[in-house]
């Protein structure tokens, strides 16, 4: 087609995407194409600031390596994250909600602990207990994988150490859930955090002036054949920054109690000679539909 322009260029790119043979393909790349050139025709783009843009997701690929995916942080802050999650995952009022990811998640990190083992490593803060069950319909999930993870009380993740490797790693760990569909372990009381500010994102937040915090929180992904996979954070009670949350992960419903107790014999019978901290979520998953 000759003489394109502004108005008509996105019926063009269309078309010469009509022989894409995967349909599922075909019907994101349309849709992309036709928001993404309004988009340039509602905000009025300049040669400049598409350049800027382009720069700009150039430096966010630059920055992402091994252990820090900087996409999904700025997918994070942008609320898409959150939004591709819940659309996806619309459960029903007595089973756990979904929340992000996050940037931090390791990717098939094997099982190094057993029940109610310590996983704090190096890492500082005031003990934790978590003692959580896994359910469906009232019962017991048995064998469910249980991926946990967390910063530490100075708000940084084990991979943001330098020479991190997963034989290094901790406040992360791998469980199976036992005959009462429950998994247990020792580690530190979350603490509220920045996101990495020393990125394209933090140029953005910046630029916006937005609050990089995160309040403070657990991370849980709990998976078992046979079930929507769940993950999810559990929050602090009563953090101040679960109204502005960084990355729009904060849901009702992943607001847990950590509860402070004073030195002594702790749950599994460990004498603890500071004060700790208990938390016992239940976790509700969800039956895939056979």
């Amino acid at each position: 087609m000759k003489d394109i322009n502004d108005l008509t260029i996105t019926a063009e790119v269309v078309k010469r995407l009509a022989n894409t043979p995967d349909p599922r393909l075909r019907e994101i790349l349309e849709t992309l194409v036709t928001h993404l050139h309004q988009f340039a025709r509602d905000a009025r783009l300049t040669e400049r600031e598409w350049l800027a843009g382009i720069e700009y997701l150039t430096k966010t690929g630059q920055q992402c390596d091994a252990v820090r995916q900087e996409f999904i942080l700025l997918s994070d802050t942008l609320g898409l994250s959150q939004l591709v999650v819940s659309q996806n995952h619309r459960r029903g009022r007595q089973r756990s909600e979904q929340t992000v990811l996050g940037p931090f998640f390791v990717d098939g990190l094997q099982p190094r602990f057993s029940q109610g083992d310590d996983i704090r490593g190096p890492a500082v803060g005031d003990p934790l207990y978590i003692s959580a069950t896994v359910r469906s319909d009232g019962e017991p999930v048995v064998g469910a994988r249980v991926e946990i993870w967390q910063a530490d009380a100075e708000g940084r993740y084990d991979v943001q150490s330098e020479g991190w490797s997963p034989e290094k790693s901790y406040l992360r760990a791998a469980f199976t859930t036992d005959a009462q569909g429950r998994f247990s372990c020792w580690t530190v009381l979350p603490k509220s955090y920045p996101i990495p500010m020393d990125g394209p994102v933090g140029d953005m937040m910046r630029a916006t002036r937005r609050s990089p915090m995160r309040p403070a929180h657990v991370h849980f992904a709990i998976e078992k054949l046979g079930f929507d996979r769940l993950v999810t954070h559990v929050y602090v009670e009563g953090d101040e920054f679960l109204e502005s949350d960084a990355v729009f992960g904060v849901r009702s419903s992943c607001i847990g109690r950590y509860e402070k107790h004073a030195p002594g014999t702790a749950a599994d019978g460990r004498l603890i000679g500071t004060p700790y901290y208990t938390l016992l979520p239940t976790f509700e998953i969800e039956r895939i539909p056979s």
